[in-house]
């Protein structure tokens, strides 16, 4: 049901009560007034008459209670009538008020969600496969346009010096140490060591000829040709060797290659001025052309990736995410241990983002009252609150109608 139908509904509602309530009233007036045209009334009628009479009373007053809410009782300006719209600035403040200190008191709230239990409910709504379907329909809607914001040039800026400036404020030496420390414990220099030392032979042996040539174009005129030659293979075969040499874990050159990574792993942590060389290289690679352009363009690859993800009919996307929501349901619903998690962080959301601005919303609430018209604000107060009132009216016409003949007889009792 939309909002425009329920209004209408109400609508109907308080016209229907009216009519009861003014056709009491009006009943109440006819039986006073048709009472006063019998001549010589016995007692039973004089009782209906006083009954008529008081319930006509209490009627009319409770009409001009009820009216002088919302407007003027018959366009007369009587004082203390039309509460509403002249107190609307007060009612507003009074109304962001209550709702400030008594609904969003932090005692309450937090109370209040611990009673709730929201991560169990949420997880047995959301176990449902039709309700997950829901949520994912409503964020693939939402997803190409929050893709496609990253787009703007300014809202891409202004994400990019939000990564530098985090980048920048980054340490990096301890980050650095710590990748080294796992790489010397895991002994990848080792390995980085043998793999250059077989790049070595590799680029020694792809290179022979060019090696030879070199040797023959630095040997003197007089030297026999196949003297060069034979010095070249010896100068490779020596080179060969000894690369293989150092294969071996006690040559001095692979020991000597492990001594400087562990005084370079110091030196990392101890050296201000490899800190500002870090810093420094840092602070370049982020002003480089080249960084921003490389960015850039994973930004479009990404972009387009994500967005052929959630607007592809053949992607599975929808489906694998309607089945991730099912599955975190169903983790609501099984694991206390998820469900305080997240309670925690609803708490935490509360404490953060709702409660500070409790004033801020209350005097939001009043903002809004005073914007609205007074006579819309009448009609959504009457609307919502003016069947309850129209009981008010033939209450009052019966009761008094009530009092008005226990008076009656009260009083012919005792006084005759």
């Amino acid at each position: 049901m939309t909002l425009a139908q329920e209004d209408d509904q109400q609508r109907d509602a308080l016209r229907r009560h009216r009519r009861v309530a003014t056709a009491s009233l009006v009943g109440a007036g006819a039986v006073y007034f048709g009472t006063q045209f019998v001549d010589d009334p016995g007692y039973w009628w004089l009782l209906v008459r006083s009954g008529a009479e008081a319930g006509l009373i209490g009627g009319v007053a409770d009409w001009f209670a009820v009216t002088a809410l919302f407007r003027r009782p018959l366009g007369l300006p009587i004082p203390h009538t039309a509460i509403v719209p002249r107190n609307k600035d007060r009612l507003g403040r009074g109304l962001g008020r209550f709702v400030s200190r008594h609904f969003l008191d932090q005692e309450v709230v937090l109370a209040r969600l611990h009673q709730a239990d929201p991560s169990l409910h949420l997880g047995g709504w959301l176990a449902r496969r039709d309700n997950a379907a829901l949520v994912a329909d409503r964020m693939l809607v939402l997803a190409p346009d929050v893709i496609n914001a990253f787009q703007d040039r300014e809202v891409r800026g202004f994400y990019r010096d939000v990564l530098a400036t985090h980048v920048r404020r980054l340490d990096l030496v301890p980050v650095l140490d710590r990748l080294l420390q796992v790489f010397l414990a895991s002994r990848e220099h080792e390995q980085l060591f043998d793999r250059g030392l077989l790049v070595a032979r590799q680029a020694l042996r792809r290179n022979q000829d060019a090696i030879r040539e070199q040797v023959s174009a630095r040997s003197r005129w007089w030297v026999p040709r196949r003297f060069d030659r034979r010095l070249a293979d010896e100068i490779i075969d020596g080179v060969d060797e000894w690369l293989g040499e150092m294969a071996e874990h006690d040559h001095p050159v692979r020991q000597d290659f492990e001594r400087w990574v562990h005084e370079f792993s110091e030196q990392l942590r101890d050296s201000g001025a490899l800190r500002a060389r870090l810093d420094h290289l840092r602070d370049q690679v982020l002003a480089s052309d080249e960084l921003q352009d490389m960015l850039e363009t994973l930004w479009e690859d990404l972009r387009g990736a994500l967005l052929e993800g959630v607007t592809g009919e053949g992607s599975g996307f929808r489906e694998s995410l309607i089945r991730s929501l099912q599955q975190f349901g169903e983790t609501l619903q099984t694991d206390p241990q998820a469900r305080a998690r997240l309670d925690e962080r609803l708490e935490a959301l509360l404490r953060e983002l709702v409660l500070p601005f409790r004033d801020s919303i209350g005097t939001f609430i009043a903002d809004v009252v005073d914007d609205w018209p007074s006579d819309s604000l009448v009609n959504r107060l009457e609307l919502a609150v003016g069947r309850d009132l129209q009981y008010i009216r033939i209450n009052g016409t019966l009761v008094g109608a009530l009092v008005g003949m226990v008076l009656f007889l009260v009083t012919t009792a005792v006084f005759g």
